[in-house]
C-alpha cells in the first residue's frame, strides 16, 4: 500500500514518536482509528448504492472480457467482418486458403518485358 515497506513504515512511525511526542500520540491515533472507521463506512455505503441502483443484472457482467489488456483489434475487426454462421464454422461459402489477396502483377512494358515498379520519390 503506497510503496512503503516494512522498514519505512517502522522508521515513519519513530519519526511519528518523536515529532508528535509520547503525550499527543494516543489522541492522534485515536483519531486516525476513527477516520479509518467512518472511511470504510463511506466506501461501504457508496457500494451498497451502486449495487442497488445497477440491480441484480450487474453479477451477470463478465468483466474480464472488458479488461484492456485483453484488447486484441485483429480479433475484434475478425469477429466484426465474419458472418455469424462464419463463427460456429457452418458457413455455406467456401473458406479461400488465404484471406489475404494476392498481389498485383508486376508491370511490363510493350514487348512483355517485367520492368521495375515506378519510384515516386516524394512519396512519403
Amino acid at each position: 500500500m503506497f510503496g512503503i515497506n516494512g522498514a519505512e513504515f517502522v522508521v515513519l512511525l519513530v519519526v511519528a514518536v518523536i515529532v508528535i511526542g509520547p503525550e499527543r500520540l494516543p489522541r492522534y491515533a485515536e483519531q486516525l482509528g476513527a477516520f479509518v472507521r467512518t472511511a470504510r463506512g463511506f466506501l461501504k455505503d457508496a457500494k451498497s448504492r451502486v449495487d442497488e441502483e445497477l440491480g441484480p443484472e450487474v453479477g451477470d457482467v463478465d468483466w474480464s472480457k472488458l479488461d484492456p489488456r485483453q484488447y486484441d483489434p485483429r480479433r475484434i475487426v475478425r469477429e466484426a467482418l465474419l458472418d455469424d454462421d462464419d463463427l460456429m464454422g457452418t458457413s455455406s461459402r467456401p473458406r479461400s486458403a488465404s484471406p489475404v489477396p494476392p498481389p498485383p502483377p508486376a508491370p511490363v512494358d510493350a514487348d512483355g518485358v517485367r520492368v521495375p515498379a515506378p519510384f515516386d520519390d516524394e512519396a512519403t
